[in-house]
């Protein structure tokens, strides 16, 4: 059996609901077929039935999500206005995604970029006021491969002749504070290649910096997050990625519903972040990095990992010492980056640490 959600209807009740019902069967061909399908046909939920009037949808809706073998999804309606509290401590925020040609920045190029620029109370993490949008399309000068034609729904004769307003952009990062995007270490290298001007703000990855698991998702893609909030979206279009994270980042944690993933990555940001290389480490070693969360860099031939604070960073030393090197003397090597060069393609500050 599914779980149901954490979050229930209560904490969406403006979203519509849209139930499924049952497609008129097709007159079978033979009369077998015609008793066959009977036979196997669901029994109705009481209440429920195929012609339910837009105003008992919701009725319908809340009813089926409180049975225990029922989820209900509503369809994710962007927010665009938020309750203003006069005097708050803000931040000025942009969550942002594109769409792009592939998967290499040096290559290819943006076709679709959104933004929405909103301020954020910085005593309760939540956005302030009206949120503004932007969501233009650009015509890359290459045909659009048929894979990314058939995720994005995005034709070349889409994107012809079209461009991305640089003063629109350049007037919602004015100001800005903190980008934010669900795969950062994609996104912000397509869009400083696109607009220089991004390499002069901080960024943060909804994605890497928020510990999902932990928060008992079982899942960090976007669309599996908005599915635990009880919401289904048209994902793989830009303008609309953002609504469902900017949904997602505002909703409670389900570990820590005093607070959300907003507040969680706008505090995130400002901490120093560590790309850890434990140089040395024995080979008998592999499986607990590997379940620790390393990953081999083939390159390098070196298991990494990312650590979020100088707090995380001396918890993982001890365990370094603990579990793989034990009483050989090593050090690990260490790249120290902050929210300006984090997910860029420029490096950090690199130095050495002894286990």
């Amino acid at each position: 059996m599914t779980p149901r959600p954490a979050m229930t209807a209560d904490l969406f009740p403006d979203l519509p609901v849209f139930v499924p019902l049952d497609e008129p069967a097709r007159a079978p061909k033979k009369a077998k077929a015609a008793k066959t399908a009977a036979a196997q046909a669901p029994v109705p939920v009481a209440g429920a039935h195929s012609a339910a009037p837009a105003g008992d949808a919701e009725a319908l809706a809340r009813s089926l999500d409180a049975h225990p073998d029922y989820r209900v999804l509503r369809r994710l309606l962007p927010r665009l206005e938020w309750p203003d509290t006069p005097g708050a401590l803000r931040l000025r925020v942009v969550v942002l995604d594109t769409e792009t040609t592939g998967l290499d920045a040096a290559k290819d190029k943006i076709i679709e970029l959104a933004m929405l620029r909103f301020e954020v109370d910085m005593a309760t993490g939540l956005p302030l006021g009206r949120v503004e949008v932007f969501d233009e399309l650009e015509d890359p000068g290459m045909p659009i491969p048929a894979e990314v034609q058939a995720l994005t729904g995005i034709s070349d004769a889409d994107v012809a002749g079209k461009r991305l307003d640089a003063q629109r952009v350049a007037a919602l990062l004015d100001g800005a504070d903190l980008v934010i995007a669900h795969n950062a270490g994609f996104d912000r290298p397509f869009c400083e290649a696109r607009f220089p001007l991004f390499q002069d703000i901080a960024w943060a990855c909804s994605f890497a910096d928020m510990d999902w698991k932990a928060q008992g998702r079982s899942s960090q893609k976007l669309e599996s997050l908005a599915q635990e909030l009880g919401l289904f979206y048209d994902a793989h279009r830009a303008e609309m990625d953002c609504h469902a994270l900017l949904a997602v980042l505002t909703a409670p944690l389900p570990k820590e519903p005093a607070t959300n993933a907003l507040a969680t990555l706008i505090a995130a940001s400002r901490q120093p972040a560590y790309r850890l290389s434990a140089t040395g480490a024995p080979f008998e070693s592999k499986d607990r990095l590997k379940a620790r969360g390393y990953r081999w860099n083939a390159e390098q031939r070196v298991w990494q990992t990312r650590v979020g604070s100088d707090t995380a960073l001396d918890a993982e030393l001890l365990w370094l010492r603990a579990q793989v090197y034990g009483t050989r003397q090593a050090s690990v090597a260490l790249e120290q980056t902050d929210a300006l060069v984090r997910y860029a393609k420029r490096s950090g500050d690199f130095s050495e640490r002894s286990v």
